[in-house]
Parts: C-alpha cells; structure tokens; sequence
C-alpha cells in the first residue's frame, strides 16, 4: 500500500448539497449533493486512479463526543436539510457498489476517522492524501501525510503549504485553530485574535501551553487581560479542534483495496437520472448479434431493398447531412428500418448517383399506401423537401411522443431515450465528425461507420416507437393530444419554417446607426455619473465602481464578488440613477447584438428569408419554443423593439402582415377552471378586466381608476398566474412589500374561488404528482413533495401556471390546426409565418383580407368553448410594427 487516499465524503456532500442546485429524480427526490459527491470522486479516480482509498463519513451521531465537552458546539447550526439526510446514505451506497471502501463510526465525525487512518497509514510508510477543503485536518500534515483539495485543481499541501498558508508549523496547527476560532463550528477561541496575532504568538512561544505560563508577557494590556479572562475556553477551544487520532479503524490493508463495481451500479445512476454518469461509464457497448446493417451501394441491393419496403404499411427513416440548419442541410444518406434489430443505409456519396437514389425514393415516398415515422421527422422531412422529395405522408414522432409522455424531462434526443429506455449508449456524433474547427463533414465519415451510425438510428427509432406506442395506449387523453393535435401541427411548422419571414436588411443598418448614437450618449452618461470611463462588459468592473467607489449597498453577493446581474441593478435604481442608465444600456447593446448585427446574417441566401426553427418540445407546458433565430422574444414594449420589427414585411407588392391575437387569454383560462364569478362576470361582461380588477382592489367605481390603479391590477392579476409573490410584486411595482401583501390580500378576499383554486391546483399536485391541461397535457411535478423547501415552493408554482399556460397552447394549436384546414379549402394564397404564444401572424395578399379576418377570428374565438368569451383581436399591418399600433 504505497499511496492510500483518505476522503472527506461528508465535506463533499456538503459542499455539493450547496454549490448545485434543484437536480431530482423521477420521484421528486433530491439529487444534487449526490451527484456532486459522484463528480468529485470521479474525478479522483481519473486524476490519480487510487488502488487504496476509503471514503469517512460522519456517524449519524458525530458530534456526541465534543457536545459532551462543550455543548454549543456547532449549536447554531440550522438542521440537516430534509432532502439531505437521504443523499447521505445514497453516497454510501454509490462507495459499495463502485467498489470504494467506506466508514460511517457511530459517534466518530469524519475528521477523526481520517485523521486516525492517516496515523495508522503513515506509520506503515505509507503516502496518505487527505482529499478534503477542511483546514482542522492540517494537524495531521507530516512528511508522509498530505492534503489535496481536488476542488482546487488538485492542490497538495505538504508541511511548507501548510506553514506559507498559516505561519505555522502543522503541529501548531490545533493551537493556531484554538486561538482564532471556528464560528461555523462555534468554537469560541479569543476575543479579538485573528489569523495574524495567533501566527505571531505561536512563532514567539511555540504552543498555548507556553503562553498561558507567562500571559502578563503577551502584547498589551488588553491582550493580557484576554488571555487571563479566557483561559478556560481557550483550553476549551484547544480540545474542540484537535483530531482525536485513537479511533478504533481497520488496520488490515485489503480493507481500503478498490474492489471491482458491482453490477447494479447502472440501475443505481438510472434511478437518480445520472445519465451522463452512465454514458462516460459505458461509452463502448459491444455489438449485438441481433443487429444486422446492411450498406446499399449498388443498383441491384438499390432495387431490392425498394422492392422489399414497398410492400410495408409504415417505415421508419433517419437522414443524414450535412448542416444542422433543415434549410441549408444537404442529404449525404438516408437510413431506413421496419422491424427492430434490421436497418439499411443508403450513401449519396457511394457507387450509385444521386440522381438514381433520389428517383427510387421519390417513388418510395409517394406511395398512398405508405406512412414514414422518425425521431425529430420534422427536419429529416425538411431535407428531403431540398432535395425534391414532399409531400410526405408522416405517421408517427418518436421525439414528440416522448416529449408528450414525459413534459418535465429536458432532453428527448434519441441518445439520452436510448440510454434511458435499453440501457444502450448511442455512438456520439463527434466521434465521427470531431468537434469545433477540426469537425469534418458527414460526407467525410467513411461508408462503414457512418452505415453503422445512421442504421442504428433508424433501429433504434423502431424499438422506440414500439415502448412509446405502450404508454401511449396507456393514456387515452394523451394518445389523443398526440394524434389529434401534435402530429398534425407537425406539417403546419414545418411549412411555416419552410416559407420563412421576409427582413428588410437596409432598414435594420439605418437602426444600428442610430441605436450606436444612442449607446455612446449613454455611455458618456454612465461615465460622468461614475467619474471614470470603464469597460461597461465586464462585471468586475462594474461591481468596483457600484460598490467599491459609489458605495452602494450590494444585495447579492456570489462567488466572484458582487452581483451586477438585472435583478441587483433593479434594485439599485433606488439608490441611483446610474443602474437605471446600466440596464438601458444593455438593453440597447442587446438589441444591437442579438437582433439589429445578428438577424441579416439569418437570411438564407437561396431564398432572401428567415427561416427559424420551432420546436413543439421545447417546452414542458406545451408552449413552441423558436430558435435560430428566436422571433418570439423581440422586445414589443420598447420603440427599438417595435422598430427592429418595422424591418420585417411582406415580401411581395400588394401584400400585407394580419396579425390574430388572443386577448387575455390566461386570464380567461383561469376564470374558467376557478369559476369565480366576479372573474366570469368581468369577462362575460365585457369589462376591461384590469379596470375592474382595480375598483375591486382599491373599492371604487370603474370609471374612477387611475391608469397608475389600473397599472397595479394588471401587475396583480399577471403575477397571480406566475405564482408570483409579495417580494417580486413589489419590486415590480417599487412599492413596499407590507403594500405588495396588501395588494395580494385584496385581490384574493375579492376574487375568493380564484384563491381557492389555486390551493386546488397545489393540492391536486402533491396527489397526483402532476398538472394536466384542458386536452390532458400531462406534466409531472413529484418534486412537490420535495423536503426541500425552494424545489417544493417552484414545484407548486408549476401545479398553478402549467393548466393555464399548457391550455393556452393547446387552444392555439388546435387553432392553427383548424385555420390551415380553411385557408386549403379555400385554396388561399395567403399563408402563416409565426406564432408567437398566444399570437399568430399571417402573410396574404390584401385582395383575401376581407374574406380571412372574419374567418381567422371565428375560428380562433371557437376552437374551445370556455366558460367565458375568447376574444382575439384582429390587426393589419404593412410591417411586423403595425400590428401593434
């Protein structure tokens, strides 16, 4: 045993439990100072690959000993976290079935544990590393024994750190402990010694006990007088730090030998959702003897394989090409599969000519007789329309199924549901195509593996499909909303995406000229206010100037200094008018960046137009997401914003932007589900809902609210939906929160059922373990029952906003899905180009305005019944601007 790593699981997980935040598992149980134990460990294994090492815990019991001493040792601090306790055990559990030794002594904190290993070890000429942050175990620093802090890029200190870090020797340590103190531990040390003064002491007289022999010869008057009154906790102080170094360990040295893993270490990372874990464990998974791919590369395989699938009701496919973009990707192969195990792959760049394959698939896909299903088939249909093959009769979403199945996971890439479903870790594309500058083509890849790689997509999808379609039978509301409204949006998007939004490119470079004056005007505001010229960029800077020489009081503090985030700068406005110029600032250098310089480089050069991407799982309520760029967040309230959507119009003379947009549509959601009747009273009325939730609020008549009333009503009744509270309506508003609460208190005593549905909807949560839309949109939320107090309180936000929020995006879909039914029927010319939430934009000749309006509105208002009147406002415009003015 030349090298045993001795290590401070308990610090670990803590520290962990801290530094990461909101990870859970299926059941809603924290993960997060688990996963970070893991982490950590992981990386020690990678780093140092120990053959000995044991993992100390704290007894369930640990602090008993020095209780006994002293009883408000470590005193003040607040309970184990609830949702803590458990990880603890799990992180024993991980040591046992990855085959590292472990000891939880009942009654023994860890620092005793190490610190007694590490006595046993050394003595053995045994290198020992202490693995901890911990500065109580420099006591235990010698010749033979180190500490490494794997948190900070594996630091060893030996006897010379130790004392260059402390200005003592390690065996001063535990007096140089006794003197300054331990507050989180509550150990008292003396009054007004710090760090240097007790450095000082021992250097001149060695130890405590040499300086309690001659107080009167100590510093001053005052420091003598210390050292008399407090003797006895200094003493006290001394045995609270020093590491007891005779707890009973195991001497035997195959004890704190690595063993092998045990085999039920994967089962153990899937039940915590470590999936990461698992693919760097198992990146190479030997081939099955199931699997047969087969490459098509000649004319006669061509015409068999065509043969073969035509005679299918239903094909899976897989493409692959050569950009992630649908609309600039070009197709180097196509994958397809029918039964599981089975797969072929046919090249574009092999011995068969393009033309030839494209022909054979073109009469494939045509077929009546014939549906094709994929995983993200939204795009592989998008590549084979660029390559003239549409329309495509489509069947089936292996990425939407999932997604409909399970709301709340974040990834539904065929890698991670491979992995999750049979335990399989799918090939990475980087390890065909390299990463960043270095990436080669798809086209590049040779024949064999990327036969390999897109046939196993393509099986894949098949054995998906086959798990999917059993849970979906399982849930006939959700099997519904697949069929009736997901799958048949998918074709609507993909067109949508197809035709793209038209930008005027010479009008957005006259707006980054005026909105560069407008930024140096700022800029030169700023630096007057702070009488110094700064990089604006850079939070350190920022921070030196806010809090450092304009001496504001900072209410964030993180790990780097003082937070400048937009939360910190609202804040500040309070406390000057430089935060105000800061936040407009980066509101224009944002609008300058992200939209005025990055939108015309969005424009496909084939087709003069945007074509964004918009993502049905995307988002856990239902909601599209839109990337590439993101339309959907192009700031409307500010006259930058309205103007850098001026730059989008038609595209073609006579024609001319329609915009259909829902009024008050989660508001109207919320009176429906909580039938509080001044709520349907408002809406069935016709009242403005604001105005009348103001007179209500602030017990006056309609026609005497101020707009400023009006104002905080809307604030109210928005933030009442987000689950919003007195802390954030305040600072919304900028008034008191005792004024906030106030607000809070009076919209629930007027709108009672509005409050009691909302107590509903958390309820109905922690029963369930989920929240469901008016179509049964499903979203699982077990972190409701969650120990922790901040995932249970988000958790319980998610139970009031996910009915509203996903009802609202099954209505607009439904919608889409009816008015695109119409406008064929009709033969319309006139088509959609974005949906913005609970908004939808059209692009049409003015010659079928008349005739869509009426129509688009009748659809839209009727396309779920509610209890109250859905009102959707009509707008034109001969820019994306217009409709809104």
């Amino acid at each position: 045993m030349k090298e045993l790593f001795v290590i401070d699981a308990s610090g670990w997980i803590y520290r962990a439990y801290f530094a990461i935040r909101n990870m859970t598992n299926d059941r809603g149980e924290s993960t997060n100072a688990l996963f970070g134990f893991v982490r950590t460990l992981m990386k020690l294994m990678n780093d140092f690959h120990p053959t000995h090492l044991i993992a100390a815990f704290d007894g369930k019991e640990g602090t008993k000993k020095r209780k006994e001493i002293y009883p408000k040792y470590k005193a003040h601090r607040a309970e184990m976290p609830g949702d803590l306790r458990l990880q603890i055990d799990w992180a024993e559990q991980f040591c046992f079935l990855s085959g590292i030794p472990s000891l939880r002594l009942p009654f023994v904190e860890a620092d005793d544990t190490m610190g007694s290993i590490a006595t046993w070890a050394s003595a053995l000429g045994t290198k020992v590393y202490l693995c901890t942050s911990d500065k109580d175990l420099c006591q235990c620093v010698s010749s033979n024994v180190f500490i490494l802090n794997t948190h900070k890029d594996n630091l060893i200190w030996g006897p010379e750190e130790v004392q260059k870090e402390f200005g003592v020797l390690p065996q001063q340590i535990v007096d140089f402990l006794a003197i300054t103190g331990d507050k989180s531990d509550n150990v008292p040390g003396l009054t007004g010694f710090g760090p240097k003064a007790a450095s000082a002491l021992l250097k001149e007289w060695g130890s405590i006990d040499e300086i309690l022999k001659h107080p009167e010869s100590v510093g001053n008057e005052k420091k003598q007088k210390v050292l008399q009154d407090e003797r006895e906790e200094l003493v006290l102080s001394r045995l609270l730090v020093e590491i007891d170094l005779r707890v009973p360990v195991p001497h035997d040295r195959e004890f704190y030998r690595k063993k092998e893993e045990h085999a039920e270490l994967e089962a153990f990372y899937r039940d915590k959702k470590f999936h990461s874990l698992i693919k760097e464990r198992d990146k190479e998974k030997t081939k099955s003897d199931q699997e047969h791919y087969h490459l098509v590369n000649d004319a006669e395989a061509l015409d068999r394989l065509m043969h073969t699938l035509a005679l299918e009701s239903e094909i899976a496919f897989d493409v692959e090409t050569t950009a992630l973009d649908p609309m600039r990707a070009e197709l180097v192969g196509i994958s397809f599969a029918v039964k599981a195990g089975e797969a072929y792959y046919i090249p574009f760049n092999g011995a068969l000519a393009p033309t030839e394959v494209l022909r054979a698939l073109q009469a494939l896909f045509s077929s009546p007789k014939i549906s094709f299903y994929g995983h993200n088939v939204k795009y592989d249909a998008q590549v084979l329309e660029n390559a003239g093959i549409a329309p495509i009769k489509l069947s089936f979403d292996t990425m939407l199924a999932s997604y409909l199945l399970h709301a709340e996971e974040r990834q539904h890439s065929l890698e991670y549901l491979v992995m999750e479903f049979f335990g399989k870790v799918k090939t990475p594309i980087t390890d065909l195509i390299g990463r960043g500058k270095k990436a080669i083509s798809m086209a590049e890849v040779p024949l064999e593996q990327i036969k390999e790689y897109g046939a196993k997509d393509a099986d894949y999808t098949v054995q998906l499909k086959t798990h999917l379609e059993q849970e979906l039978s399982s849930k006939p509301c959700v099997k519904t909303l697949f069929y009736e409204v997901e799958m048949p949006l998918l074709p609507i998007l993909q067109q949508m995406e197809r035709r793209g939004i038209f930008l005027d490119t010479k009008k957005l470079k006259h707006l980054e000229q005026d909105v560069l004056q407008k930024i140096e005007h700022v800029e030169k505001e700023i630096f007057s206010l702070a009488g110094e010229e700064f990089n604006l960029s850079s939070p350190k800077q920022l921070s030196h100037i806010l809090f450092e020489k304009l001496k504001l009081k900072p209410p964030k503090k993180i790990q780097t200094g003082f937070s400048t985030d937009a939360d910190v700068l609202e804040t500040l406005t309070l406390q000057h008018p430089i935060a105000t110029l800061i936040i407009e600032w980066r509101m224009l250098e944002k609008l300058r960046s992200t939209y005025i310089l990055a939108l015309p480089l969005e424009v496909n050069p084939k087709t003069g137009r945007i074509h964004c991407t918009f993502n049905q799982s995307g988002t856990a309520t239902g909601r599209l997401s839109c990337q590439n760029p993101n339309l959907q967040n192009i700031p409307v309230r500010s006259e930058l914003g309205l103007k850098v959507r001026e730059a989008f119009i038609p595209e073609k003379e006579g024609w001319i932007y329609l915009s259909a947009d829902y009024s008050q549509i989660e508001l109207r959601l919320l009176a429906h589900f909580s039938e509080d009747p001044a709520l349907i009273e408002a809406f069935q009325s016709g009242l403005d809902v604001h105005a009348h939730t103001a007179a209500l609020i602030f017990n006056k008549a309609l026609d005497e609210v101020t707009p400023e009333e009006r104002f905080k009503a809307k604030a109210v009744n928005f933030g009442i939906i987000y689950g919003q509270q007195a802390f954030g309506l305040s600072r919304e508003l900028k008034v008191s929160q005792g004024e906030a609460i106030r607000l809070i208190d009076t919209y629930f005593a007027r709108y009672r059922r509005v409050k009691e549905y909302l107590e509903e909807c958390k309820e109905r949560g922690r029963v369930t373990g989920k929240a469901t839309t008016l179509l049964g949109r499903e979203r699982k939320i077990p972190e409701i029952l969650s120990k922790n107090g901040m995932i249970r309180q988000a958790a319980e936000r998610l139970a009031v906003n996910t009915p509203l929020q996903g009802s609202q995006a099954d209505l607009i879909k439904l919608a889409m899905i009816q008015i695109d039914k119409k406008m064929k029927e009709l033969r319309m010319k006139g088509f959609l180009i974005l949906q913005i939430h609970d908004e939808l934009i059209f692009e049409l000749p003015c010659s079928e305005v008349d005739l869509f309006a009426p129509l688009c509105k009748e659809v839209m208002e009727s396309a779920i019944l509610l209890k109250v009147p859905c009102l959707v406002n009509i707008a034109l415009g001969k820019n994306w601007k217009e409709c809104y003015l």
